[in-house]
């Protein structure tokens, strides 16, 4: 395993970040696919001893049941102090005023609730999960860093936002003397290359890490096209996703792997993490091969012949789901 700096911060986090979303009570939430706690013990034990020690979930993956599964594996498997724990808010965990959203009700309410799931009195970073475009940026902005203050959390994030709406809180936070954000969390990967425009050059100005999700295209960069996997027919997510202009660079990722012999998820993973601003893409595993593509994927470097045939038939898309 190899460790970089999030963004210009101190943190010191694994190159690749372990996206715990499938993990969680299969019987609640939005995902069936999920892995219960004794289905998810392997592979977050796996992930220890691979030297992965980011570890990503959020209060709405499963309605809080992968935070709870992340609590009680890190103190199994590890100890806290060794774990960069992150978890996420404004996704609706109920009908009430702090159910949901970034008001200073909701970020005060649902950061308790995830630090008793998880057990601990500190989250390392804390993401908002979207953009609350009906809360001032004041009052989030206020709120986090009082959270900060107080030692329940000690650095912050956002994700899959737009990039004006990005700067906007980040200049909320300048104004007012609160603390801005350190890590941004957006899809970025072969089949989706937005960010490159605007978000991506911004958060390498503001020295800001980037924490992709999503690396290998909901799984569509790890498989012939044609393929498909159980979780592929039964999450609905990652079926919005498709789009027919991926096919052109799905069939690009399965030569160069054949070409190099390798698995084509290494290959998806090492063009994500050849961009200079991304600190740690987050990996999803479901099976104990998933892991150790993604470690592999470290030691691939693509030449700059594979680079250009990758990029080649990608095609600007317009604005997706968020």
């Amino acid at each position: 395993m190899e460790y970089t700096n999030l963004g210009r911060t101190g943190l010191r986090v694994s190159r690749l970040a372990l996206g715990c979303m499938s993990f969680g009570d299969p019987k609640r939430g939005l995902h069936s696919w999920t892995l219960d706690d004794d289905a998810a013990a392997p592979l977050l034990r796996q992930a220890v001893e691979l030297g992965v020690t980011f570890w990503d979930t959020a209060n709405v993956y499963q309605q809080g049941t992968s935070e709870e599964i992340i609590g009680r594996a890190m103190r199994r498997f590890s100890r806290r102090e060794e774990i960069v724990l992150a978890t996420k808010l404004s996704g609706k965990m109920h009908d009430g005023p702090g159910g949901s959203g970034l008001s200073r009700t909701a970020i005060l309410e649902q950061a308790n609730a995830s630090l008793e799931r998880l057990g601990t009195d500190h989250v390392d970073v804390l993401y908002i999960h979207r953009f609350d475009d009906s809360t001032p940026v004041e009052e989030t902005m206020q709120a986090l860093d009082d959270l900060v203050r107080s030692g329940k959390v000690r650095y912050l994030g956002a994700s899959s936002m737009y990039a004006w709406q990005f700067a906007k809180l980040q200049q909320a936070a300048a104004v007012g003397g609160w603390t801005p954000f350190v890590a941004m969390q957006d899809q970025y990967n072969l089949l989706k290359r937005e960010e490159e425009r605007e978000m991506i050059p911004m958060c390498a100005d503001m020295g800001v890490g980037l924490v992709p999700y999503s690396p290998n295209g909901k799984g569509r960069l790890t498989r012939p096209r044609g393929e498909s996997t159980a979780r592929a027919e039964l999450d609905s997510v990652a079926k919005a996703f498709d789009a027919e202009a991926d096919g052109p660079i799905i069939d690009v990722v399965e030569q160069i792997a054949a070409e190099r012999e390798v698995p084509m998820a290494r290959v998806a993973l090492a063009w994500v993490l050849r961009n200079p601003t991304v600190a740690a893409p987050i990996v999803g595993a479901t099976k104990a091969k998933h892991l150790d593509d993604a470690v592999a994927a470290l030691e691939l470097t693509l030449t700059e012949d594979e680079v250009a045939r990758l990029e080649a038939p990608y095609v600007t898309q317009p604005p997706f789901w968020w």
